[in-house]
């Protein structure tokens, strides 16, 4: 055999029997992505590698598999990688590298959303600040210093994948990128550079030859090939812009982020589930959800301004890792139902027709296949016919029907578990290791009010801060020293004018006043001066740069001015801002080392103070036992910074209180969702609980840092974990059959009814007991069942030896089973369990 002729078999053999690894071909028609050749119907979650630690990615990644994920999407992260131009970082929570191969080892695929500009409530929308200070640059648009930058960055994220073997061509698990993001949002601002500047992007991006499609989302002029996709709550009506490109949804929200002095949003899973099965019906076939687990927000990498710690999105995995029920249980079998229409979805277009007043059909049919989808938008339940059938559509909901006849899943009706969680309070008192002999276990620094740095400096005015912090801290003070006559008996006012985020007025040492605020702020304090020299310092702090919107960079944030002192004995005004101010950029502790807890000589002997603004405080502490999610209750404290062992838990900020109007007890997902129409936690404060990673603790010996800014008692701390304290399932004989019995049981011609399941939540638990179990009427949520006036005798020990000693299990819903305490009722069953 000629030398061609066996290199020709040996690729025929590679490509054959090892295609994952050698011949991974990523294209994409106006139907779908197109994998080696056949069009596939994907679904997708968010998951950012820096919002956990690559401790708990196998897991999350696990979790995202079992829930019927085919891709896990992300962002990168420019800031994070590149904090001092020229000087990378891929270490720890952002080793990209290792996030994207457990997403291939998990056998999933991975879109890798470049940007490099990322939005997602990240601390100044992803980019490095030192870009600000590029001479000339102008961010996202057609500016030859800007374009420099984020093409070198993109271009070394690209040749870090491909050194990997990363991408699908080359056996790796990217099959999808994406330059800039949302753009098309803000482009009108940017005039003309605008539209040259969206061309050339899309040209760098394909010059880097990946081998797999690009896209751009929310970019209705995204040039060809870049597929243009859509963000939103609901992208069932949006549509490409070109026939020769699939319906592709890049973030559908599955709640909304959290603002410290805001409510908690959270979504309805019967509302996400119709959003995902709309968009199917009508022509998707990649769908992803922003977020699948949205994570934590660990030290300064919150954006907003004002974005809480926690970013947990009401994710269908939440903050800690564990799955959210029922949200993360409905989606799967969501997913499952969509997954037995593929082979119709991929082979045809849909016809959509009407079958009355907001009622819709979409058929997928070929000679040999027919899926369709029955959809009410209207608030009311109506009754249809189709194909000859009698079909009941609950408001708000898609019907789906892999055959054209048999519905298998309806998104209003939830077949699966839900979960009481809560956190179990535990004393940081009784975990406090003595320091140095402090009888509290607790020692303190005070950090210096005013100039106390090497490095401070004076100028005439008052200066931006971002432009002179450049975000090495969110601390700047302003200083200056004044003389005045004798001025008792007047009523002085300093009025004080701020870009934000938040100032302190110290006068002689002693805090005077503070304020709050995103945008202009303007406050007017009272204060008493001496006569001779007087010192007014004032501390402005940022908390976490803006993110969104046109020429976002350019907003800034410090005391601007003017700053006045009104009412002096004399009654004039003297107008302060053009006097000579000494500034400090930062605090005296983070300079010397506060992560690490050597901030400085602590102080242990004398009494701890507590209530005071600028404190350190530091105590060891032994870890919670057991394995189960660690969170910080910050009750009792101000806002500040946490460090645990040396790693930033974030920003707490307890004393934040949401608005008392504007949540419900319960959310009607009937109707279409907003972020602010379903909100809980009203009148109380935005964030209690802050997560710290088990992998950051130690069994035994653990170090705990604190700044607090304005004043709290650290004694108060304590710490929580994550319990699961019931596991729950109500099922009505009107529900389908589970999506895992609906292929078999229709092949095979048997009726299948619906089945009541039950897993629980952790590894190597078992169900050890049934709290509730009740077959007839029962009604109620979880963890507060209750019996109706029909029930049978059966159903508690019928459901206690099906499931007890097991850790899942799966009981019908038949009258042969449980008998028939009443006749003619529509009857449930409903059952409550506890996990050990």
């Amino acid at each position: 055999m000629r030398a061609t002729q066996i290199i020709l078999v040996l690729f025929w053999f590679l490509c054959v029997y090892a295609p994952a690894c050698f011949c991974t071909n990523v294209t994409y028609d106006h139907r779908a992505l197109v994998i080696d050749g056949k069009r596939r119907v994907l679904v997708s979650g968010s998951i950012h590698y820096p919002r956990s630690t690559p401790e708990m990615w196998p897991d999350l990644i696990q979790k995202s598999k079992d829930g019927g994920l085919d891709v896990i999407e992300t962002y990168v992260f420019w800031n994070l990688h590149e904090p001092v131009r020229g000087q990378y970082n891929f270490e720890g929570r952002g080793d990209l590298v290792q996030f994207v191969k457990a997403v291939a080892a998990a056998g999933l695929y991975v879109h890798l959303r470049i940007g490099p500009y990322a939005c997602a409530e990240w601390n100044y929308g992803g980019f490095p600040l030192w870009l600000h200070f590029i001479p000339g640059i102008q961010f996202r648009t057609n500016n030859e210093p800007f374009k420099a930058e984020m093409k070198r960055f993109t271009a070394k994220i690209v040749d870090m994948m491909k050194q990997e073997n990363l991408y699908a061509t080359q056996g790796g698990p990217i099959i999808l990128s994406q330059i800039e993001n949302e753009y098309g949002n803000v482009e009108v601002h940017y005039g003309s550079g605008a539209k040259p500047y969206v061309n050339w992007a899309a040209s760098m991006a394909t010059s880097l030859d990946t081998g797999v499609p690009w896209v751009m989302c929310q970019q209705a002029d995204a040039p060809d090939p870049i597929i243009n996709t859509c963000n939103g709550f609901y992208c069932d009506q949006f549509t490409p812009n070109s026939n020769a490109k699939p319906k592709m949804w890049t973030e559908n929200w599955t709640g909304w982020f959290l603002s410290f002095g805001g409510a908690v949003p959270y979504r309805p899973v019967e509302d996400l589930a119709f959003s995902v099965a709309r968009f199917y019906q009508r022509g998707g076939t990649f769908q992803n959800y922003y977020m699948y687990h949205g994570g934590t927000n660990f030290g300064r990498t919150t954006g907003g301004p004002f974005i809480s710690t926690s970013y947990d999105y009401d994710a269908p995995i939440d903050e800690y890792g564990i799955i959210r029920q029922p949200k993360w249980g409905h989606l799967k079998d969501l997913h499952k139902a969509i997954k037995l229409c593929e082979e119709a979805l991929i082979a045809t277009d849909p016809t959509i027709t009407s079958l009355g007043p907001n009622i819709e059909a979409a058929v997928y049919k070929t000679e040999s296949v027919c899926a369709a989808f029955l959809a009410n938008t209207a608030t009311s339940d109506s009754k249809v016919t189709f194909n000859g059938n009698s079909y009941n559509l609950p408001a708000w909901s898609v019907s789906i029907l892999p055959d054209c006849k048999n519905v298998v899943l309806n998104t209003a009706k939830i077949n699966s578990a839900s979960m009481i969680s809560s956190f179990t309070a535990e004393s940081l008192k009784e975990k406090v290791d003595s320091l140095d002999g402090s009888s509290s276990g607790w020692s303190w620094i005070s950090e210096p009010i005013g100039i106390s740095k090497d490095d401070s400096f004076s100028k005439s005015g008052l200066l931006e801060q971002i432009n002179t912090t450049a975000d090495r801290s969110d601390y700047l003070w302003y200083s200056l020293s004044l003389d005045v006559e004798d001025n008792s008996g007047a009523q002085t006012v300093l009025h004080i004018e701020s870009l934000g985020h938040a100032l302190h007025a110290f006068i002689n040492g002693k805090l005077a006043g503070s304020k709050t605020g995103n945008a202009k702020v303007n406050v007017d304090i009272p204060i008493t001066l001496v006569a001779g020299k007087n010192t007014i310092d004032l501390l402005s702090l940022t908390v976490g740069l803006q993110n969104y919107g046109e020429f976002y960079d350019t907003r800034g944030a410090g005391i601007t001015g003017p700053v006045i002192l009104k009412g002096l004995k004399n009654g004039t005004n003297l107008d302060l801002s053009s006097q000579q101010w000494t500034y400090q950029v930062g605090l005296k502790g983070e300079d010397l080392g506060p992560s690490s807890g050597s901030s400085g000589q602590w102080n242990s002997q004398s009494s701890l103070p507590t209530n005071q603004p600028l404190t350190w405080y530091k105590t060891n502490f032994a870890a919670p036992s057991g394995s189960n999610p660690v969170a910080i209750d910050f009750t009792g404290m101000g806002k500040g910074e946490a460090w645990v062992n040396g790693q930033s838990i974030g920003r707490y900020w307890p004393t934040y209180v949401s608005p008392n109007s504007g949540c419900t007890d319960s959310c009607n997902y009937r109707g279409p969702y907003t972020s602010s129409k379903c909100l809980k936690n009203c009148g109380k404060p935005s964030q209690t609980l802050y997560h710290v990673p088990r992998s950051w603790l130690q069994p035994d010996s653990n170090t705990l840092v604190l700044f607090e800014e304005s004043g709290g008692d650290p004694t108060k701390i304590s710490f929580a974990t994550k319990q699961i304290e019931s596991v729950c399932s109500h099922v009505s004989d009107s529900h389908p059959p589970p999506v895992d019995m609906w292929k078999s049981d229709t092949e095979s011609g048997r009726e299948a009814g619906p089945v009541l399941s039950l897993e629980c939540p952790y590894p190597n638990q078992v169900i050890s007991s049934i709290k509730f179990a009740s077959f007839g009427t029962p009604h109620g949520t979880c963890g507060n069942f209750n019996h109706g006036q029909c029930r049978s005798n059966k159903a508690l020990s019928i459901v206690q030896k099906a499931c007890i000693g097991s850790s899942s299990c799966s009981i019908g819903l038949n009258t042969n089973t449980f008998g028939d305490p009443c006749q003619g009722v529509k009857k449930s069953l409903a059952v409550e369990a506890a996990c050990t």
